[in-house]
């Protein structure tokens, strides 16, 4: 049976859905958890399955671009106008609605670029063994509503 860690970070992101029928097709805003569940079949020589702090070096970058952003569907008709208006802060998705579920499934496919990359680097602080695998991610939209994405 594998070793499993969880780590959770915490954002305030927000986004509109312009497929959805009623008020979240305005752009809303919600505090995010964002977990990510990893595991390996044993432990590295530290007695773990990786160190916590090689997660946040690894999706660190990632996670800020999503902090205090407006996730948006580019074919909603605002798309364009809030993108020359809010720049790096408008994170798009490529004709899809950015609901809770899509983003844990991009998530999901940032973690496992990055942590491939930050396995592959040799000068990195907290090694990283190639064995150590993604379970999940989860991502809270509220207290009481999550979506989450696993191979």
């Amino acid at each position: 049976m594998p070793y499993r860690i969880c780590k959770t970070f915490e954002i305030e992101s927000g986004h509109m859905l312009s497929k959805h029928p009623d008020l979240c097709k305005f752009p809303h805003g919600h505090s995010r958890k964002v977990e990510f569940v990893l595991e390996a079949d044993d432990l590295d020589e530290n007695e773990m399955v990786c160190d916590f702090k090689s997660l946040k070096e690894a999706m660190g970058h990632f996670l800020q671009a999503w902090d205090h952003a407006l996730c948006v569907n580019t074919k909603d008709p605002q798309h364009d106008m809030l993108k020359n208006a809010y720049g790096e802060r408008i994170i798009s998705f490529d004709g899809i609605d950015p609901t809770t579920e899509v983003m844990a499934r991009r998530v999901h496919e940032e973690l496992k670029r990055n942590l491939a990359a930050y396995t592959a680097n040799p000068s990195a602080k907290y090694q990283l063994r190639p064995t150590v695998r993604v379970v999940k991610v989860r991502v809270w939209e509220t207290s009481s509503s999550w979506a989450e994405y696993e191979e």
